[in-house]
């Protein structure tokens, strides 16, 4: 029994980063930035970057020149 509880959390430990959701920071082509969960549509928005925190995507996006 504890075989399975041992391999059913190593399974929800390994499983876990892997459904972290993407944050995309992308510039509107009309100007200003936007930060999103889902990809952008490359008719409106050009894509600066793809971060794997929110906390990494607000620093970026504040970091750069076009954004501001």
């Amino acid at each position: 029994m504890l075989k399975y509880i041992v391999a059913g959390a190593l399974l929800v430990a390994v499983a876990t980063p892997a459904l972290a959701a993407d944050y995309y920071v992308s510039l509107r082509y009309g100007g200003g930035c936007v930060m999103t969960n889902t990809a952008p549509s490359s008719k409106h928005y050009k894509v600066m970057g793809v971060y794997s925190t929110k906390r990494q995507a607000k620093m970026a996006m504040h970091g750069m020149m076009d954004c501001r």
